[in-house]
């Protein structure tokens, strides 16, 4: 059966994101998927001297064994500051520090919501445009806004569930 490693790029327990992974993994069906909290793999603010001092953290090499382990991975990450949270890209630095390319040439479903209506396009924007570079075979952008009114208790709204189920039907032909 494949494997899905699914997280949100927030850091916060009670994350909309988290919420948006949980409720997407739930419509998997034929995919094992396995939903982390990247607060759980700690690690300080990479620098190069942290690195040649300590190595790379316990964490961390944990954290790529899981990557190295699945076959897709499905990221829904919240935008600060119109931008990515400083607690993912450091993650993603820190295993960029690892052999090979942060997503491995594998298939990565990117999602964004948020309270607004633009539901985190900026950071889609931005991370559509690196993903590729750390190896990612890009499925989606997609977009959740106003989370509040179309994710509610556990159910979505339809128009953006049929656009979700499109884009996991594109995510389990891709594995």
């Amino acid at each position: 059966m494949k494997q899905l490693l699914a997280f949100s790029g927030s850091f916060s327990d009670s994350s909309i994101n988290h919420d948006l992974i949980e409720f997407t993994a739930s419509l998997l069906n034929g995919v094992e998927v396995e939903v982390i909290r990247l607060q759980n793999f700690p690690a300080p603010i990479y620098s190069k001297e942290i690195e040649k001092e300590h190595g790379i953290p316990e964490s961390i090499t944990a954290l790529r064994q899981k990557f190295d382990q699945v076959d897709g991975f499905m990221l829904s990450t919240p935008e600060y500051n119109s931008s990515v949270p400083a607690g993912l890209k450091n993650t993603l630095d820190w295993i960029s520090r690892t052999e090979g390319k942060i997503f491995q040439e594998k298939p990565v479903l990117l999602m964004s919501t948020s309270p607004g209506g633009r539901g985190g396009q900026s950071v889609l924007d931005h991370l559509s445009g690196v993903l590729p570079y750390w190896g990612a075979k890009l499925i989606g952008p997609f977009s959740l806004p106003s989370h509040q009114a179309n994710l509610v208790d556990g159910e979505m709204t339809h128009d953006f569930q049929v656009v979700l189920e499109s884009h996991l039907t594109g995510l389990k032909k891709s594995l």
